[in-house]
């Protein structure tokens, strides 16, 4: 990936790394992974970064609930219930909200299946080791979420290495 000059809206979300990654490192027991738009600017996509999406195992969605319990937003309810299902919980941070998502599934035509990982990247962010879906994998993540968001952003993504799903 080419190196790029941090803006404003890269400094606000190294900041939010650095108050959530920390405790995820320490209190995780399993794999967990920056998703969805922050992942994506993580690898050098062009896009507005409007919260950190954290995919974590419901155990350890559970867990942080309540080490982050004073930032937790109970007035948020996600949108999606019928196609997305987790261990949803939304937290204030200074400069961005981070929602996590434990154990997160998603609704096919034979019913749940997880949303698993297959490959993973980490990316050096604001003298941060962040682990984020490699390039084709949030492109075959995305692909398979479906929404009309999600088809724009693979199609982003695609043109950032080529890739293809």
């Amino acid at each position: 990936m080419m190196a790029r000059t941090r803006n404003a809206a890269d400094i606000v979300l190294g900041d939010v790394l650095a108050m959530v990654v920390p405790d995820l490192r320490r209190h995780c027991h399993d794999p967990w992974w920056v998703i969805g738009s922050a992942a994506a600017r993580l690898i050098g996509a062009e896009v507005v970064v409007a919260d950190v999406d954290l995919l974590t195992s419901a155990a350890d969605a559970d867990l942080l609930s309540g080490y982050w319990l004073a930032h937790r937003d109970a007035n948020h309810f996600p949108p999606g219930e019928d196609r997305f299902r987790s261990h949803f919980v939304r937290f204030v941070f200074p400069g961005l909200p981070v929602e996590l998502m434990g154990g997160l599934e998603l609704w096919r035509e034979n019913g749940w299946e997880p949303v698993q990982i297959g490959e993973t990247a980490v990316v050096n962010f604001a003298g941060l080791a962040v682990p984020v879906p490699t390039l084709a994998e949030q492109i075959r993540l995305l692909e398979r979420f479906g929404r009309p968001k999600d088809q724009r952003r693979a199609a982003l993504l695609k043109s950032l290495g080529g890739a293809t799903s």
